[in-house]
């Protein structure tokens, strides 16, 4: 009688990065990744450098006046992020 190990590669997939504990770098690299569908194009231009960390997200804009106005847009930026997810990576956005 043998043993089959056998399962489909999604759940395999799913597996390793929970046993790796890697499920929040892949939600968060999703999150970066949506940044251009939540922002639009033309703020994703004037965005140098987006990075998490202890679920900030920090972002590097080179426009003094769209810093400004995210500002006022940051729940809402927030909420939209994170709902390309399907759950809380970050709790706070940083705009420099």
């Amino acid at each position: 009688m043998s043993t089959h190990n056998e399962q489909p590669l999604e759940g395999a997939i799913k597996a390793f990065l929970r046993y790796y504990n890697l499920e929040h770098r892949i939600d968060e690299m999703k999150l970066i990744n949506g940044w251009e569908s939540v922002v639009g194009p033309m703020i994703a231009k004037h965005t140098m450098d987006l990075h998490i960390q202890r679920k900030t997200l920090f972002v590097k804009l080179d426009s003094d006046a769209l810093r400004n106005e995210l500002s006022y847009a940051r729940s809402l930026v927030l909420k939209n992020l994170n709902d390309i997810v399907g759950t809380t990576v970050i709790t706070d956005i940083v705009f420099r």
